[in-house]
């Protein structure tokens, strides 16, 4: 398994974005976006940091259904 890297927040939506993911709304500095996977529409919210802990980053990915490999090929 590769290692997280520690990312800006907005190399992160990008990636998302890639994936299929939208951003619907922002709150303050927080991120929200969503995407529909299947017959379920999956929502997560990314903190507009600078850069965004790897922790945090790992439950993102892990809320999006995403392993890190094919996360560092979306970025």
């Amino acid at each position: 398994m590769s290692k997280l890297p520690s990312l800006p927040y907005i190399k992160i939506i990008r990636a998302l974005q890639r994936d299929g993911w939208t951003v619907v709304r922002q709150r303050g500095d927080h991120i929200r976006l969503q995407k529909r996977f299947n017959d379920e529409l999956l929502k997560l919210t990314v903190p507009a940091h600078k850069p965004v802990k790897r922790s945090t980053l790992a439950k993102i990915l892990k809320q999006a259904r995403i392993d890190v490999e094919y996360f560092l090929e979306l970025l």
